[in-house]
This record gives structure tokens, C-alpha cells and sequence, in this order.
């Protein structure tokens, strides 16, 4: 572990961005070949699994207006070395594979992924907290 895991939920959490549910956990081989099952025939998959499961991962749920977006978008491009500066992985990561955070890129996935690493008491409902400083009226589905 690089000591970097304040700094990056600093980054959510000043955006303005919310914590729902977040936890230190240790992967495995089952939960990593359904998470990345998509990747499984990857030459780089044995070392990319074999990096995954080194040391514990911090899994988040987060939470806000098009919050799916606003995360990738804070993550960076994929490939570190070719992330923007002000990036997660602009400013972290020079890897494509070792690329220091994950983001779901869509509902679904989300909602997948969310199911794999959390239990249902886990993920939190935040309510309405604190929406009247982060978003201007009417601008939320909150």
C-alpha cells in the first residue's frame, strides 16, 4: 500500500461526492475472476489478479448527481501515463494495469459491483444531507 488512500477520498469528498458505504477488504480469486471475469483470457490477467490480491483494497459507494460520471471523470484515463494531470491516476499511477482505482462505468455496473463488494446493510442512505450546499435548486433527483 502507497499511503494514498486519505488523499483519494479527500478527492471524492471535496468534490462533493458522498460515502454510502466503504470498507478495507482482501480479495480473492473467486470475487476476482467475477469482478474482472471479462479480462480472464488476458495475457496480463495472472499478474494483474496476483497484484489485486497483494494487499487489502478500499471498496467505496458513492453517491451524487451523476455520480457514476463525476467519478470517472476525477479517476483519470486508464492508462496512467496517459491520464490528465489533477487525475487520480494522472497524478498517481504511471500503469495501465496497475491503475490504482477502479470506476464503474455504467448503472449496471454499478449496481453489480456494488452487490459484490457490499451486503445491502453496508450501503447507506445518506438522505438529503447537506444537498442544499452542494447543488443548486432544482438540479438534483435528491
Amino acid at each position: 500500500m502507497r499511503g494514498l488512500i486519505g488523499e483519494i477520498v479527500t478527492r471524492f469528498e471535496k468534490k462533493g461526492l458522498r460515502i454510502a458505504g466503504m470498507k478495507m477488504m482482501q480479495l480473492n480469486d473467486e470475487i476476482l475472476d467475477e469482478h474482472y471475469g471479462h479480462l480472464i483470457g488476458k495475457p496480463f490477467f495472472p499478474a494483474l489478479k496476483a497484484s489485486m490480491m497483494r494487499t487489502p483494497v478500499v471498496a467505496m459507494c458513492l453517491e451524487g448527481e451523476d455520480a457514476i460520471a463525476v467519478v470517472r471523470y476525477i479517476t483519470g484515463y486508464t492508462n496512467g501515463r496517459k491520464a490528465d494531470p489533477g487525475t487520480i491516476r494522472g497524478d498517481y499511477c504511471m500503469s495501465n494495469q496497475q491503475n490504482i482505482v477502479h470506476a464503474s462505468d455504467s448503472p449496471e455496473a454499478a449496481d453489480a459491483e456494488l452487490k459484490r463488494f457490499f451486503r445491502p446493510e453496508e450501503v447507506h442512505d445518506m438522505g438529503d444531507l447537506n444537498m442544499d450546499r452542494l447543488y443548486g435548486v432544482g438540479e438534483t433527483s435528491y
